[in-house]
């Protein structure tokens, strides 16, 4: 029986550290042994809780086109989500778990909910924890004192990306907002209206700017020419 072997780690640091992937290996490597010769190695570095995993779904491609038996080392590697994992026993493609390799159906889904629980439990404490933290003036995470030590160039780049991403979203969501305007605005333009007439007519006319407010000229002109930057040439 051909083998596609499946590997998960939650975070990038355990992906860069081996951390829980190396057990995987050898638990699929021990079990390839047995059952069937390994056909190909997939590893995925996300969050057992999200169901959009592009090499989980590269991994079940291959499985199907080479009928072949797509393996972890242990079920939650797959997901911690029952309605996931309905989805993959309906993929089309065989799969087993290691660690309880003679699991039918049934007793699949009764795992998949016990890891869901499971989960949801450890994400509960984690939160009542952090909450906890918070109350008693614990500095978290980018927080804590000392954590950019040696590193204010990271924490200045990554402030800056960040500024950037911001300023760039916000100039799509208001080019998105006035979107319906642009018609009217460049109609009364061409007829000669000033910036501040066009204001005057559309707050007349029962139309506010994104943040609710009033129209006025100046912002007229900001619509109009970041219509005119982003048209086609």
């Amino acid at each position: 029986m051909p083998i596609i072997a499946y590997y998960r780690a939650s975070t990038d640091k355990q992906g860069r550290s081996g951390l829980g992937l190396d057990a995987q290996r050898e638990a699929l490597r021990t079990y390839a042994e047995k059952a069937g010769p390994l056909l190909a190695e997939y590893c995925e570095i996300e969050s057992g809780r999200r169901n959009d995993r592009p090499e989980l779904e590269k991994a079940l491609a291959h499985a199907r086109r080479s009928k072949a038996t797509l393996v972890v080392a242990k079920l939650d590697r797959l997901a911690r989500s029952v309605a996931f994992t309905s989805t993959l026993m309906d993929s089309g493609a065989d799969f087993v778990a290691c660690d309880n390799p003679h699991a039918n159906r049934f007793t699949i889904h009764i795992l998949a909910a016990v890891a869901e629980h499971e989960a949801m439990l450890i994400s509960e404490r984690t939160k009542v924890a952090l909450a906890a933290a918070k109350r008693r003036g614990t500095l978290l995470g980018s927080a804590r004192p000392g954590h950019w030590h040696g590193r204010e160039e990271i924490r200045v780049a990554a402030t800056h990306k960040a500024a950037e991403v911001a300023g760039r979203l916000s100039h799509e969501a208001a080019q998105g907002a006035y979107t319906d305007l642009l018609p009217i605005v460049a109609g009364l333009r061409a007829i000669g209206m000033t910036f501040r007439a066009i204001a005057a007519h559309l707050t007349a006319m029962g139309h506010t700017t994104r943040r609710g407010c009033a129209w006025n000229g100046s912002q007229v002109l900001r619509v109009i020419r970041d219509a005119t930057a982003n048209s086609p040439a």
